[in-house]
C-alpha cells in the first residue's frame, strides 16, 4: 500500500501527461502481481465496495475529532478523503505493518454495512496520511487524479512494449487483478481470447471538424444522432449491449438483446421512438427518433416497467459492422463495411434496428445548408467518414470527423458556486446559473436553469474563484450563494421541458462560453426566451 500511496501522491502533483505515463508504467513494471492489477483497477474505476460510503468515513471522523472542525475542514479542503486522511489521529505506534493493496481489497470486499466501519478504521490505523488518502480514494472509487482509463491503458502498453490497441481489445474480457493480461504483456503468454465471449470492442472515434476543407468526394456524410453510442455483441447465443465506455447496459434496455440473434458486433446510436413531423429526410430527421430528453427517461434505471417499455421503446440506428458471422470486417474500408451493413439490416428486427442514412450532398456548401436546417429532435450534427477508412480504435487523424451543429447561446446570471474536485478542490469551479422569470425590474425571480464547470481558462477560473469569495451572500455547506451580479454567456446544445426542475427546463451540455463582466444582471435573458428554444 505504501508504494501505491507514493504513486497516487506523485500523480496528483504531476501535471504533465507524459510524466504521468512514465510514473504509472514504472509502477506496473516494478510491482508484483496481484497488487499492480488491483491498483490498475482502482485507477480505472474497476473496483466497487458497496459497504464503504462517504457517510462511513464521516461517521468515523466524527467519533475521533470535533464535528465542527471536520465540517469546517471539509468545506475548506473540498475533498472528504483528503480531509479525513489529514485529520485522522496519528497513532504512537502502528498496530501492524502497512497492508498491501491486495490485503486492502480483500478486507473491503469482505466487509458489510455492519463491519465496514471497524474494517476501515483498522486499515487507517496502519497507515500514514498519504496511505490513508490512497486507501480512502480506493475504497470510495473517487480517484479524480487526472488518470483516465485510456491513459492507464496507454501506460500499460508503454510498460511492456505492446500495442495500446491490443490492450484495448483484450482489456474488457478480463477482471481485476487482470492476471492473464499481465501474463501476456509482461511474460509473453498467449493473448487472452476475445472471440468466444460477447465482449466489448473499442469504438472508433472522430476528430472535431475545424473547417470545411475536406474533399467531399472522399468522405461519406451521415447524421450525428443525439442518443447514446452503443455496441451490440452477439456471440455463442448471448447478446450484450455496451455503452461507449464499455459498461454493460443490457439490463437497462432489455428489449434490445433478444432482437439480435445473428453472430455480430454492431456499432450504432441508441434512441427511443418518437413522433416525426414530416419533411425532407436530409433536412430534418430520418424519422422515428425522439429527442434526448425522451431517452433520458430510460437511462440509469435498474428496473424497467412495462409502461416505460411501451412509452419509450428503444431501438438502434446502425452506423457500422465490426464483426459478422465470424468474419472481422474492421480492416476493410468503410465503403465495403457499409455494403455489408446494408445487406444485414433487412435480416434484423425492423422494430429494433434501422440504418443511419447517408446524406446526399454534392458540395460542402450544400452540406452546410442541410446541416444548418437540422436543429431537430434527434440530430446533433454531421459525421464525415473517409470512404477508405478501416475501423480502428480511438481517434485517427484524417479518417472520421464530427461536425456538430452550432451551439445555442443565452445570457444567464451566476447564482451558486461549489468547489471542484481533485486539482480544483481549492477553487470554486462548479457554477449554477439562472434566468429571470419575468422582468427583474418588476421584482421577477431568478430561477436556476443549469450548471457548468468548464468552458473557461485557468486564469478565468482564478478570477471566478475570487469573485465568488468576494460576493458571497449565503452559505449552504460547501455551496456559496452569490449576489446576482455576474452574467455568463452559456452555450448549450438543446433545451427540453423538465418537471424535475423549478424552472421547468433542462439544458443539454451547458458550458460557459463567455464571462460577461460588461453586462448588467438585469439584462440577462428571461426564462421565456429559453423555453422558446424547446423543440419537443
Amino acid at each position: 500500500m505504501e508504494r501505491f500511496a507514493a504513486l497516487i501522491d506523485a500523480l496528483v502533483y504531476t501535471p504533465s501527461r507524459n510524466a504521468k505515463l512514465a510514473l504509472l508504467a514504472r509502477y506496473l513494471r516494478e510491482t508484483p502481481d496481484p497488487d499492480r492489477g488491483w491498483a490498475l483497477a482502482a485507477l480505472t474505476d474497476g473496483l466497487d465496495f458497496p459497504a464503504i460510503k462517504a457517510s462511513t468515513i464521516r461517521a468515523l471522523l466524527m467519533e475521533r475529532v470535533d464535528p465542527v472542525l471536520f465540517q469546517i475542514s471539509r468545506d475548506y479542503v473540498g475533498d472528504t478523503a483528503e480531509t479525513a486522511s489529514l485529520l485522522w489521529p496519528e497513532t504512537v505506534k502502528p498496530t501492524a505493518p502497512a497492508p498491501s493493496v491486495s490485503e486492502v481489497v480483500a478486507a473491503l470486499s469482505a466487509a458489510n454495512r455492519t463491519t465496514a466501519p471497524r474494517v476501515l478504521a483498522d486499515l487507517l490505523e496502519r497507515l500514514d496520511s498519504s496511505g490513508r488518502y490512497a486507501l480512502l480514494k480506493l475504497a470510495t472509487g473517487a480517484m479524480r487524479i487526472g488518470i483516465s482509463a485510456r491513459l492507464a491503458k496507454t501506460a500499460f502498453a508503454q510498460a511492456f512494449g505492446v500495442a495500446v490497441d491490443d490492450v484495448e481489445e483484450y482489456w474488457h474480457g478480463q477482471a481485476p487483478p487482470y492476471l492473464p493480461l499481465f501474463e501476456w504483456a509482461a511474460h509473453g503468454a498467449p493473448a487472452p481470447r476475445s472471440d468466444e465471449l460477447p465482449l466489448f470492442r473499442p469504438f472508433m472515434l472522430a476528430h472535431p471538424l475545424e473547417a470545411a476543407e475536406l474533399d467531399l468526394a472522399d468522405y461519406a456524410a451521415e447524421w450525428k444522432w443525439d442518443g447514446i453510442r452503443v455496441q451490440l455483441v452477439h456471440v455463442a447465443g448471448e447478446t450484450r449491449v455496451y455503452s461507449r465506455s464499455g459498461d454493460d447496459i443490457t439490463a437497462t434496455f432489455p428489449e434490445l438483446a433478444p432482437a439480435l440473434t445473428i453472430p455480430a458486433v454492431l456499432d450504432g446510436e441508441l434512441l427511443v421512438r418518437g413522433n416525426h413531423q414530416g419533411g425532407d429526410a436530409n433536412e430534418r430527421t430520418q424519422g422515428g427518433a425522439a429527442s434526448f430528453n425522451a431517452l433520458q427517461q430510460r437511462l440509469g434505471r435498474k428496473t424497467v416497467s412495462k409502461a416505460m417499455l411501451a412509452d419509450y421503446p428503444a431501438f438502434v440506428r446502425l452506423y457500422d459492422v465490426l464483426v459478422l458471422e465470424g468474419e472481422d470486417h474492421r480492416p476493410r474500408p468503410w465503403s465495403e463495411r457499409r455494403a455489408v451493413l446494408e445487406g444485414l439490416v433487412p435480416r434484423l428486427d425492423p422494430d429494433r434496428f434501422d440504418l443511419s442514412a447517408v446524406i446526399e450532398a454534392a458540395s460542402f456548401a450544400e452540406l452546410t445548408v442541410i446541416r444548418d436546417r437540422a436543429r431537430d429532435d434527434a440530430i446533433e450534427g454531421v459525421m464525415l467518414k473517409h470512404r477508405d477508412s478501416p475501423y480502428v480504435p480511438g481517434r485517427k487523424t484524417g479518417l472520421w470527423y464530427k461536425w456538430k451543429r452550432d451551439p445555442l447561446l443565452i445570457d444567464c446570471v451566476l447564482m451558486y458556486a461549489q468547489r471542484g474536485s481533485g486539482k480544483r478542490s481549492s477553487f470554486y469551479s462548479d457554477f449554477t446559473f439562472g434566468c429571470w422569470d419575468g422582468d427583474p425590474d418588476q421584482g421577477a425571480e431568478l430561477l436556476p436553469v443549469g450548471k457548468a464547470y468548464f468552458g473557461f481558462t485557468d486564469e478565468e477560473l482564478k478570477w471566478l474563484d475570487h469573485h465568488v469569495r468576494q460576493h458571497t451572500v449565503n452559505r449552504f455547506g460547501p455551496v456559496r450563494e452569490t449576489d446576482k451580479s455576474l452574467v455568463f454567456e452559456v452555450a448549450f446544445d438543446s433545451v427540453h421541458a423538465s418537471k424535475r426542475h423549478k424552472s421547468g427546463v433542462a439544458m443539454r451540455f451547458p458550458r460557459i462560453s463567455r464571462i460577461r463582466r460588461d453586462k448588467p444582471a438585469h439584462e440577462a435573458d428571461r426564462l421565456d426566451a429559453l423555453k422558446a428554444l424547446i423543440r419537443d
